[in-house]
């Protein structure tokens, strides 16, 4: 069993920081890719990056590029999001998320692409 566990989330006024975390544990896999969504109150889930191990390629909803930037250490499974120039419109829960497969032809902003999920953690940005 694979468990992703996120932190880093909390209540921050417009324009500020946060950064997220994102460990796995458990058995060990390889993932090919590791991300982030997000789902605001009465929302669907929807993608926010990505990032790809085998070429370092870094993916991004249009709505946080250039605000977000994604990261991580391939061999420990780790991720994390560092979350910039924050807005309201950014108060969701977001969850980590790993694939594990071949990293080609891969469509990285869909849900159905990712085998493991975390529980979430709650940023709250305030105007």
């Amino acid at each position: 069993q694979v468990q992703l566990v996120e932190s880093g989330g909390g209540l921050v006024q417009a324009g500020g920081s946060l950064r997220l975390s994102c460990a796995a544990s458990g058995r060990t896999f390889s993932s090919s890719a590791m991300g982030w969504f997000r789902q605001a109150p009465g929302k669907e889930r929807e993608f926010v990056a990505a990032i790809t191990w085998s070429d370092g390629n870094v993916y991004y909803q249009d709505s946080v590029q250039g605000r977000f930037t994604i990261s991580g250490d391939n061999a420990r499974n780790t991720v994390y999001l560092q979350m910039n120039a924050l807005k309201p419109e950014d108060t969701a829960v977001y969850y980590c998320t790993a694939a594990e497969g071949v990293p080609y032809n891969r469509r990285w902003w869909t849900a159905v692409e990712y085998n493991y999920w975390g529980q979430g953690t709650q940023v709250t940005v305030s105007s």
